[in-house]
């Protein structure tokens, strides 16, 4: 499904609120417990901020400065193309670049990261508005992971990307293994 600017927006908006709607409902040794050598959820914040910086930052260069990435000569992927295509890669073994890696995290941090994390939803769906439809498929950006991708593909991915750890998290949730049980397994 190819979605136009509004419909990109209502994404983005719903995966962030939905990250920090979870994120808020976890106590604080779930907010900063890593089970099995995994990212604990404060960690999966601070990598999503890291992750999305850079393109918040991006959108707000002069569309002169993204030609150094060159011009897209085909259409943009579809939100569920792109999705699959990240999917096909994340299922090779790699790990996020060192930059987007995130460090101990403390529950007195959670306040700060949740406000830096929706800081970056506010920059991008602001930024959003100077941009045409036209140029969301003209302009690319460098992933670390995808190579060359569109404006409007980055936004996919934006979403797809907290989702993605939104689910990571439940995931955890569900192995039918409780934080209690894990800690005490790291503890005995």
């Amino acid at each position: 499904m190819y979605l136009n600017q509004h419909e990109i927006r209502s994404l983005i908006d719903k995966s962030f609120d939905n990250f920090v709607d979870f994120v808020n409902t976890l106590p604080d040794i779930r907010f900063t417990a890593s089970p099995y050598g995994k990212w604990s959820a404060g960690q999966q914040l601070d990598h999503l901020t890291k992750s999305i910086r850079p393109i918040s930052s991006a959108l707000a260069f002069p569309k002169i400065t993204l030609r150094y990435f060159g011009t897209a000569v085909m259409p943009s992927r579809s939100y569920e193309a792109l999705v699959a295509d990240y999917q096909r890669v994340l299922a090779g073994s790699f790990k996020a670049a060192r930059a987007y890696q995130p460090g101990v995290i403390y529950p007195a941090q959670r306040p700060a990261l949740l406000q830096g994390f929706l800081l970056q939803k506010n920059k991008i769906l602001n930024k959003l508005s100077g941009w045409s439809e036209k140029d969301l498929d003209k302009y690319r950006l460098p992933h670390p992971l995808l190579g060359k991708v569109t404006i409007r593909e980055m936004l996919y991915f934006i979403a797809y990307h907290n989702e993605h750890h939104l689910e990571k998290l439940k995931d955890q949730e569900l192995q039918g293994h409780t934080w209690q049980n894990q800690l005490q397994q790291l503890i005995f």
